[in-house]
């Protein structure tokens, strides 16, 4: 397997980053204290032009190449955020703050283009200009989106943008990519009905929102059974469902439901808020009761573009002999979309092997996949701008 000999002994010292880092796990926007290990190492790489505060905690910094008459910029994206889950794994270097874990690897991803940062700074093996984004918020805060508020984009004349993202599942020192949409978007409602509370004894004198919920909850599921093309993937889920009454032989007065709508097809995103709306409302009408929907917008379809998915899969196959450049697309979200949005760019995932899914207090990041990831980055940006 092609791993860079470099990022190869820089292995071990890659790995302690990312065991530092699952130590001192931060959420949302708050990651002041990663962001600042970022910058320590970036530092201590001789990178000198470095941005802080970017989408209010990101950390954006620049590697010129031996040369830079091609003109080209390219971006390079990891995400630093953890989540809200108390860890289960056992580790040595388990979290040490109560409540918080990197359940997702993003301590992995940070870590190795940290590792790919210190390669491209060594060997500058490369015609044009890096640009290294290093993204809070990525689970559910849209740091993605306010990296982009911030001009990610346009300030640094970022053409092409990349980035990776673990696969439990997926054995390590294998890639999964396709062109096209990848991802799901994800967008939320609530709805909240209002009916008449009473007596369980009397339930004539009352309108009761627990039945009229509960009818709206089946009747969602009939979009994506009969108003979806089957060819089509859609996904709809109530998640939470829950009234106002505090007792068996009460008829509550209010409920309120809260779910998603995941798809891989952008122009669902609308239709499928619009039935859902209708739904709710005339149930809700034809009960005596009424219904308001809230309906919150959330990532986009995560969709890689044509041209610059090859380039990903050409610097993967040199990387690793495992490369499935067909992969099926998925239904979670990932805010890297709102960067594909504005520049045409792809995301990968790298194999994490047989290991608890992303999310689970039992998951573990594979550091064996590591020196994959960094070689992978490196080689894209040698490929995509190689020296005269």
């Amino acid at each position: 397997m092609p791993i860079k000999n470099r990022l190869a002994e820089m292995h071990g010292e890659i790995t302690a980053w990312r065991h530092h880092l699952h130590q001192h796990p931060e959420l949302m926007y708050d990651v002041h204290e990663t962001a600042a290990f970022v910058v320590e190492r970036l530092t201590s790489f001789g990178i000198t032009d470095i941005t802080t505060g970017i989408g209010k905690t990101g950390v954006v910094a620049v590697i010129d190449g031996k040369s830079n008459n091609s003109g080209r910029v390219i971006g390079l994206r990891a995400d630093m955020d953890a989540l809200p889950i108390t860890e289960a794994t056992g580790l040595e270097y388990a979290s040490t703050k109560p409540g918080l874990m990197h359940a997702c690897g993003h301590d992995g991803h940070t870590s190795i283009l940290l590792g790919a940062a210190k390669y491209l700074a060594e060997t500058r093996n490369f015609d044009g200009r890096v640009v290294l984004i290093f993204q809070p918020a990525e689970e559910g805060g849209a740091g993605g989106l306010a990296m982009c508020q911030d001009g990610l984009m346009d300030r640094w004349n970022i053409q092409e943008v990349y980035g990776l993202h673990n696969a439990p599942g997926i054995p390590v020192g294998t890639f999964a990519i396709r062109p096209g949409p990848l991802l799901a978007s994800s967008d939320e409602f609530e709805i909240t009905v209002t009916g008449v509370g009473g007596h369980a004894a009397t339930p004539h004198e009352a309108v009761d929102t627990t039945l009229v919920a509960a009818q709206i909850v089946v009747s969602l599921q009939s979009i994506v059974a009969r108003n979806v093309d089957p060819l089509r993937s859609v996904v709809l889920t109530v998640g939470t469902f829950e009234t106002d009454s505090t007792a068996s032989n009460v008829i509550a007065h209010t409920a309120r439901l809260q779910g998603t709508v995941r798809t891989l097809a952008s122009e669902w995103r609308s239709k499928a808020e619009d039935r859902v709306r209708r739904i709710a409302e005339d149930i809700a009408s034809a009960y005596g009761a009424q219904a308001v929907v809230k309906w919150t917008p959330g990532y986009p379809v995560t969709v890689n573009t044509e041209a610059e998915t090859a380039y990903a899969v050409e610097a993967a196959r040199a990387v690793s002999a495992n490369v499935d450049d067909a992969t099926d697309p998925i239904m979670p979200s990932e805010d890297f979309a709102y960067m594909l949005e504005e520049r045409p760019g792809a995301y990968i995932f790298l194999g994490n092997g047989d290991t608890a899914m992303c999310h689970h207090p039992a998951y573990v990041f594979d550091d064996e996949a590591i020196p994959l990831g960094c070689s992978w980055f490196a080689e894209l940006v040698e490929r995509r701008m190689p020296t005269a």
